[in-house]
């Protein structure tokens, strides 16, 4: 199931472990570090055992290779955090550190800030602070703070409210990470006057940071008729149907009387086996549309690399279906975890 169907390498977290930055005789900073690494990699732990991408592969999560305590160590996490291909960071503190200093200043990057509700140390000043200059600068973040206050040996023990904010937080921020960049595939147009099925450009490209790709429902037909899909999977999809789709019971008269005439409305069991096979064809169709196939027969170049879509919509159902079956088994199938091949991330459509 780990492979990834899409241009470009699934988000990365990366872990910002911030600190006070006071150096001195007091040896505060260094006295800090180790509870500062110690709920870092806490909550490194959580995400990794927690979350996974959408082909089911777990989550990768980075951390810093210091602590963050003034404006060199975030320049050096940040040209880390580049280089690993982090979009999402999350910054922990058990203490009060230098907001402006520490902040993640990457415009591009999903950013959460876990502030340690303790006994010692003002985790919650440096919260509220780093939020308002987040705030400030126009830098969405997360705010992530726990309601009982835990002592400092507690420091690796996440109570399950912060942990609850901690995964809403990553599993969140992963989906809009991973959509950043990719297609949604419109096949056809507006579907029966229903508005929802009208596509926002504006907003899927300036609110998701995704593309439109727009696609004629005559494409499929095309693919049909020039055999621009590839026979063994549709063989392997037919077979795997036939074995697995049970046919439920034919609920229609067989036929009706319509302007003076009797009109045969029930199919007959050759022509729904040729409907079966239409829909099946429907379906590796545009799962080739959506993702590519690289099988495809070799004069038909242009077909191999699909259009990178995450999402899809068979759209204008009826002008379709009036002549056409239906795609609801497609779609049933496609957006489905699994399919003749075993288990799968889906293709939603």
């Amino acid at each position: 199931m780990a492979k990834n169907r899409y241009v470009g390498d699934y988000p990365v977290i990366g872990i910002r472990p911030i600190v006070d930055g006071r150096r001195g005789p007091m040896m505060l900073r260094e006295s800090l570090e180790p509870i500062v690494w110690a709920m870092a990699n806490a909550a490194k732990k959580l995400f990794e055992e927690n979350l996974n991408y959408s082909n089911g592969e777990p989550v990768k999560v980075v951390m810093a290779d210091t602590c963050i305590g003034r404006v060199p160590e975030a320049a050096a996490c940040a040209a880390k955090f580049k280089k690993e291909g982090v979009d999402i960071t999350l910054s922990v503190t058990p203490c009060w550190c230098y907001g402006s200093e520490t902040m993640d200043m990457d415009p591009q990057t999903i950013k959460g800030v876990w502030g340690f509700n303790g006994t010692e140390r003002p985790g919650a000043v440096y919260l509220a602070a780093v939020l308002a200059g987040h705030a400030q600068k126009g830098l969405p973040a997360f705010g992530i703070y726990g309601h009982e206050v835990q002592d400092r040996d507690q420091i690796t023990e996440i109570p399950d409210d912060v942990k609850e904010k901690l995964l809403r937080f990553g599993r969140a921020a992963v989906a809009v990470a991973t959509m950043r960049g990719k297609s949604y595939l419109q096949i056809g147009s507006q579907c029966m006057g229903i508005a929802g099925s009208i596509i926002d450009q504006d907003f899927m490209e300036s609110y998701l940071g995704m593309r439109v790709e727009s696609v004629d429902e005559i494409e499929i037909i095309r693919r049909m008729e020039e055999g621009i899909y590839n026979e063994e999977e549709y063989q392997k999809a037919l077979a795997w149907t036939k074995e697995h789709c049970k046919e439920g019971r034919d609920d229609n008269p067989e036929s009706v009387e319509f302007l003076g005439e009797e009109r045969r409305i029930q199919f007959t069991p050759e022509e729904k086996e040729k409907q079966w096979e239409f829909t099946v064809k429907m379906y590796c169709i545009i799962k080739d549309l959506m993702a590519g196939n690289q099988n495809l027969p070799d004069a038909f170049e242009e077909e191999k690399v699909g259009h990178n879509a995450i999402a899809g919509g068979f759209q204008g159902q009826r002008q379709w279906t009036d002549h056409w079956p239906n795609c609801d088994y497609p779609e049933a199938l496609l957006s489905s975890t699994f399919d003749y091949e075993g288990a799968r991330e889906p293709y939603t459509l």
